[in-house]
């Protein structure tokens, strides 16, 4: 874990989960000693463009990130497909029960039971959600990619 790095990322962490062993090597302060880092180091992670006291944090954030991804870990396998950043989109709302909650109701799409629909619905907030707030995520035509209308 260095600050100078590369950037930690979903594509990243989805690469990583596929290896059989990791060792996370964490500096404190300063970092580690540039001899280490030239005869061991094979990649070097970066959480941001930011110093803290030490690996420990960024190290626990990207074990988390990776862990999350290998089978058995999640309930639902498949969960982790559908997270932000897996297809260069934030993931759309998320709504649980009840469905009205201090006057704000579930979407009406999410209580059809229509899964084509639910599927539409949630692309479609995906997609509005990263345009209003990460439009540097938007580097693409998204509908070629998937063959919808947008």
């Amino acid at each position: 874990m260095t600050p100078d790095g590369k950037t930690f990322d979903q594509s990243t962490a989805n690469a990583l989960s596929l290896k059989q062993n990791l060792i996370i090597l964490c500096g404190h302060y300063k970092g580690v000693d540039e001899r280490v880092r030239q005869k061991f180091i094979t990649r070097e992670i970066s959480i941001g463009d930011f110093v803290l006291s030490g690996g420990e944090l960024p190290a626990a954030l990207v074990t988390d990130a990776i862990i999350r991804l290998l089978p058995g870990v999640l309930n639902d396998e498949t969960s982790a497909l559908t997270d932000s950043f897996q297809d260069g989109l934030l993931a759309p709302p998320v709504f649980t029960r009840p469905a009205e909650y201090a006057g704000l109701k579930v979407p009406e799409v999410l209580l059809s039971g229509h899964a084509a629909k639910i599927e539409s619905w949630r692309f479609e907030q995906s997609v509005r959600r990263t345009h209003e707030r990460r439009p540097d995520l938007m580097n693409g035509d998204l509908s070629k990619e998937r063959g919808d209308n947008i």
